[in-house]
């Protein structure tokens, strides 16, 4: 348990110190009687890596409560906010005034979202005032002089796309592209991104095999090949990613940013939905953040991470729908964790950390050789250097299954950001201080 507890450790101090990109934000709704206040909200979030938290509206506790904190904060106009947005600049001016211009730089504004999911509530008199609103809010801003510190955007739902598998091949669907040509070209034009709501989990609930589970949590899996541009995708977020992409892409904007501006797993739901549990929602959060974390990027986008907004930082108690809809939250009302996702830095400083042993990461016993060929084809594609296990390689022999795949597991855990979940393999594996090499055979180990 101890070399778990420092291994992990590891990983939050350089998480936290990387500020490469602060590229994870969490998303903090309201609609809930049980929350706490606010000022214990910005403390909670002040010990974690969060470094971006988007609200759905403005509330002023909210914002005062985050000044001073350098967490970057997305704040909203309301679908209701649209027509005397559009109608109106002096509105746009007005709502700058009141929930901007009084919080502003000590609370770090970054993003204003006129409207949420609005194309797909299809209706057409909300449709055509957005863009008119988000321009006069795009307005107001620069004329409070704060143009290119506070963009502007809108949040889609990805019902936006007409076909989104394979992924080089997605597009929007036709009624929605007169209303997003003007849209994306305002992005382009402000520099602003363009804001989606993927969510795998809804992705497993339309399909529910084993297979199509493993693909969604990031876990070992055979991957899909896009059929027409030959990519094998390994998970389901850079599958939706890209295809986001490519619609941009046939529309003429690939040039424009993609944020996601929302994606979750619940951790609990009916009886009779298919996904909700606390593995599942810790896999799906922790083997992101990781996947982010690693700047591999998406196959069309490589090199690096979308800014992603998990969903949530706590459970909404008053949402209707299904029971999953109250079970996303990262954290409960006593600001406990829900569940780990490596995201709290309460952690000894480094002074304190004693040394450990090496460890490696290897097959449990007893695992099939299904499944231990599919964590071997899973990891060697991952972008590993398993010639070693090659016909010639020193660990090619012995020549099983089972050898193959724990020189390719560990290889694949020491060159990942070795996260307890790392060495997971859809819990066919497990960590250890007992060095597998063997004759010419080196395992690579790393040290916590």
């Amino acid at each position: 348990m101890a070399t778990f507890f420092f291994f992990f450790l590891s990983f939050l101090i350089f998480f936290h110190s990387s500020s490469a990109g602060p590229f994870i934000g969490v998303n903090y709704g309201r609609v809930a009687d049980n929350l706490p206040p606010p000022l214990a909200t910005a403390e909670l979030l002040k010990s974690t890596s969060i470094e971006k938290v988007r609200l759905y509206g403005a509330d002023p506790a909210i914002i005062k409560a985050l000044a001073n904190t350098e967490i970057g904060i997305v704040i909203g106009a309301a679908n209701g906010d649209i027509p005397s947005l559009a109608s109106d600049p002096n509105s746009a001016v007005q709502w700058v005034n009141s929930n901007v211009l009084p919080f502003y730089p000590d609370s770090k504004i970054i993003l204003v979202t006129v409207g949420n999911e609005v194309l797909t509530t299809n209706d057409p008199n909300l449709i055509y005032q957005l863009l008119p609103a988000m321009q006069n809010m795009q307005n107001a801003i620069n004329g409070a002089l704060l143009g290119g510190k506070i963009k502007v955007s809108t949040v889609h739902s990805m019902a936006v796309l007409g076909q989104s598998d394979p992924p080089s091949s997605g597009f929007f669907r036709p009624s929605y592209e007169p209303a997003l040509r003007g849209l994306l070209r305002f992005h382009r034009d402000n520099g602003s991104p363009f804001a989606i709501n993927p969510y795998p989990f809804f992705a497993y609930q339309s399909d529910p095999r084993p297979e199509t589970l493993a693909f969604c949590l990031f876990q070992p899996n055979a991957g899909r090949v896009d059929w027409v541009s030959g990519i094998k995708y390994m998970n389901m977020f850079d599958a939706q990613v890209d295809a986001v992409h490519s619609a941009l892409s046939d529309m003429g904007f690939k040039d424009v940013e993609i944020m996601v501006a929302e994606t979750g797993w619940p951790y609990r739901g009916d009886s009779n939905e298919v996904g909700p549990s606390i593995e599942n929602a810790k896999a799906y959060n922790g083997n992101l953040i990781a996947h982010l974390k690693s700047m591999v990027g998406t196959p069309l986008m490589p090199g690096k991470s979308v800014d992603t907004y998990l969903f949530a930082l706590y459970d909404e108690d008053l949402k209707a729908g299904p029971g999953s809809e109250r079970a996303f939250g990262l954290y409960k009302p006593d600001l406990s964790m829900t569940y780990d996702v490596g995201i709290s830095n309460s952690y000894p400083t480094p002074s304190t950390l004693k040394p450990t042993a090496t460890i490696w990461c290897v097959p449990k016993a007893g695992i099939s050789d299904a499944q231990l060929q599919s964590s071997l084809d899973y990891a060697c594609g991952q972008g590993i250097n398993c010639s070693p296990i090659q016909p010639g390689g020193a660990c090619f022999e012995p020549n099983t299954v089972a050898s193959h795949a724990a020189y390719a597991m560990n290889l694949y855990y020491q060159n990942s950001a070795k996260n307890p979940w790392n060495c997971d393999f859809s819990q066919t594996a497990t960590l250890t201080s007992q060095n597998p090499s063997y004759n010419n055979c080196i395992y690579p180990g790393g040290s916590t």
